[in-house]
């Protein structure tokens, strides 16, 4: 048995029903019933991002981040394919240059999608902390 198993069905069109795991997910390359695969993607990255941001804080004795907000902009081509995604994240808690170079390293390590993307795709990672 495999460690992820997902069901993607599609009747018709370029739209499918996904289930992963006890949850359902729309997918639309149209965007008319859910999110393309391209802005499901970008999700999926910032959040994992995010949570290796704060998992590498964690290891690094930081417990307290606060309030993480990350805002994903990515660009695609005449191909449809992504180009670049850039993160801006907004951590409450206040950090030093030092700290953020340190925790966005962690994060680049941890975050299992930033490892599974090829590196021209690597996000461009901005942290503005104490932003709350």
């Amino acid at each position: 048995m495999a460690d992820i198993e997902t069901t993607t069905t599609n009747d018709e069109g370029f739209a499918a029903g996904n289930i992963v795991g006890e949850y359902e997910l729309d997918i639309d390359a149209q965007e008319k019933t859910g999110p393309s695969p391209n802005q499901v993607l970008v999700a999926d990255y910032a959040s994992c991002f995010t949570f290796a941001f704060r998992a590498g804080a964690m290891r690094s004795g930081r417990e307290e981040l606060g309030r993480i907000q990350t805002e994903a902009e990515a660009n695609i081509d005449d191909d449809d394919d992504l180009t670049d995604i850039a993160f801006t994240m907004l951590v409450e808690a206040e950090l030093s240059d030092e700290e953020i170079d340190d925790l966005v390293s962690k994060a680049e390590d941890i975050c299992h999608v930033h490892a599974a993307l090829r590196e021209g795709l690597h996000a461009d990672v901005t942290v503005e902390a104490d932003a709350f």
